[in-house]
């Protein structure tokens, strides 16, 4: 079997980024009374992207293997099911 590589770090396109950066700086704002800058939200951002995201990302695989481990347990009985009388 093929060893995989492995993935690099998770990307996030321009508006995937401009968008986080507003949230950022909404979040701030709102919950802290605190306006906050473009460095200080793209260093909030740089620090989720490289810390947060491998273990959400990691996460949502073991969910997705979880998911797909229930869906093949249920294989044999589902295909029998299909099973039409032949008299």
């Amino acid at each position: 079997m093929r060893k995989r590589q492995p993935l690099s770090q998770i990307k996030l396109s321009d508006s995937q980024k401009e968008k986080l950066n507003d949230e950022i700086k909404a979040f701030y704002l709102d919950v802290r009374g605190e306006e906050i800058g473009m460095i200080e939200q793209m260093q909030i951002l740089e620090l989720f992207q490289e810390k947060l995201a491998p273990i959400i990302y990691n996460r949502a695989l073991d969910d997705a293997k979880k998911w797909f481990s229930q869906m093949m347990d249920h294989l044999e009985s589902d295909y029998y099911t299909l099973y039409r009388d032949e008299n």
